[in-house]
């Protein structure tokens, strides 16, 4: 039986009447097979006695619910981002402090998440389910015109955006930034998981709304501001808190010269192929075609679910975590490749000669090893740095470790010599962590004119091809 931990993130502000008996049904609440609850209380800034009914549920069952206290009101989005930090669940889910939100459905919620089907679960107010109580029209008609202009943001179908029934993967929602302080963390991270690619689920909840004499608290606004919000995400591409994945999802966005590059390495690559470091799948969409089996891999937990998400389809297509400087990662896959793809990843790794040993041992003999990496240590710079580069090769320098690690050098590619000033300019000139994605656009537009001119320039390659072979008597582990 699967074992597990569920964060339930609680923000509170002024909720003195209702939070010890939310506390009681949130720990009473049903909760999927094997899995154990943390909640999480975060009171932001309350001005009655919140904070001091919370700690007091607290004090009866210490390490499950935990309070923290911002000293002012912050909104509910600094109080999410705030419980956030201090998660340790596989899964979290956003509770609201009143009582409109019935903590029995947690189970419907969290089944798509714990089952592997999505990374995030909405719980629809809308869909045809349940019972909910009937109230202001104009609020219902201000939900449904934010849905809609966010789901055209977003390009979801989503019924209900506003919902505060959230669950999402806690390893995922980490890794976005959020911006929001208000209400306005509701289409933020919409959007943001929208543009990740995340798998998102809506679910049918009852809602047991509250009047503004009861104590509702989203009024206009907020709906105005979530509107800016909205306009802002839908313009500005914000979804990663690291300059290294920003870098790659700017790449996605180059499909012309991800294309490039898959048509330089394809006429080497064979039928069972390994990836290393595919990422987010940039040059996998485009090798994996018509391969008898294909193995992507990544060390990165968040690239691997997006691969998951991205490629579920692809019945020849296997998603794994691999450390390319483990050898145990590779005690499965000896002898079992004709073809080993490892593009922009060796630059990564401290011990690259390991690296290149754990390919050599992945290959059957007769097999290839075709390695991309960046050229010219005289351009190492910011972009580099940000990108986690530790180091730029020479042409001697990625024979001689190709060779200590056992491959006959089949052939030497110089590649995309066009990119090389605009990679001295951003990182090195003008100290930059992120490629321009104007830059990079126009970069892209323009790659049917660097693939004809590219052998012709005269200035050296931004990066370099190794083919290496396997010989078919050597043994790998001759340079151990």
């Amino acid at each position: 039986m699967r074992t597990g931990l569920i964060s339930i993130l609680v923000p509170l502000y002024n909720e003195e009447e209702y939070i010890a008996a939310l506390l009681e049904r949130v720990l009473r609440a049903p909760l999927p097979a094997g899995f154990g609850r943390e909640v999480i209380v975060v009171d932001d800034g309350s001005t009655d006695g919140s904070s001091e009914a919370a700690e007091c549920f607290a004090r009866r069952f210490p390490g499950v619910v935990r309070v923290i206290r911002h000293e002012r009101n912050r909104g509910k989005g600094a109080a999410v981002r705030t419980a956030l930090e201090h998660a340790r669940g596989e899964f979290s889910l956003i509770q609201d402090a009143d009582l409109e939100y019935d903590p029995n459905e947690y189970p419907k919620l969290l089944a798509p998440l714990v089952e592997g089907r999505a990374d995030a679960v909405y719980g629809s107010r809308f869909l045809v389910a349940g019972e909910r109580r009937v109230l202001y029209f104009w609020h219902a008609l201000a939900n449904r015109i934010l849905t809609t202009f966010c789901n055209m943001a977003a390009d979801l179908n989503l019924t209900d955006v506003e919902t505060c029934y959230k669950a999402v993967r806690t390893s995922l929602l980490r890794s976005i930034p959020l911006r929001s302080n208000r209400f306005g963390i509701e289409p933020e991270l919409t959007i943001k998981l929208a543009q990740r690619d995340a798998r998102i689920y809506e679910t049918p909840i009852s809602y047991h709304g509250r009047t503004y004499e009861e104590g509702k608290k989203i009024g206009f606004r907020d709906a105005v501001a979530a509107f800016l919000v909205i306009l802002r995400y839908w313009l500005v591409s914000d979804i990663y808190k690291e300059p290294g994945p920003e870098i790659l999802e700017a790449l996605s966005g180059a499909p012309r010269f991800n294309r490039w590059m898959a048509e330089t390495v394809a006429p080497f690559v064979g039928q069972r192929v390994l990836e290393i470091g595919a990422g987010i799948g940039n040059l996998t969409r485009h090798l994996s075609r018509r391969r008898e089996r294909y193995i992507a891999t990544d060390i990165d937990e968040e690239h691997l679910a997006r691969l998951r998400a991205r490629f579920q389809h692809r019945s020849n297509l296997q998603i794994r975590r691999l450390d390319l400087t483990n050898p145990a990662d590779f005690q499965d896959l000896a002898d079992s490749v004709d073809t080993v793809v490892c593009l922009n990843v060796l630059e990564h790794v401290e011990d690259d000669r390991t690296a290149l040993k754990n390919l050599y041992r992945a290959l059957v003999p007769g097999g290839r090893a075709i390695v991309l990496v960046p050229h010219g240590p005289e351009i190492y710079g910011t972009l580099d740095a940000s990108l986690g580069h530790c180091r730029r090769y020479g042409h001697d320098e990625l024979r001689a470790r190709m060779k200590e690690a056992g491959f006959h050098l089949e052939r030497l590619i110089e590649f995309n010599r066009a990119g090389r000033p605009g990679w001295y300019l951003n990182g090195r000139l003008l100290r930059r962590s992120v490629i321009s994605p104007l830059q990079l656009r126009v970069f892209d537009r323009l790659v049917w004119l660097w693939k004809r001119i590219d052998g012709y320039l005269p200035w050296p390659p931004t990066s370099l091809v190794a083919v290496g072979v396997k010989p078919a008597t050597s043994d790998p582990g001759l340079s151990s």
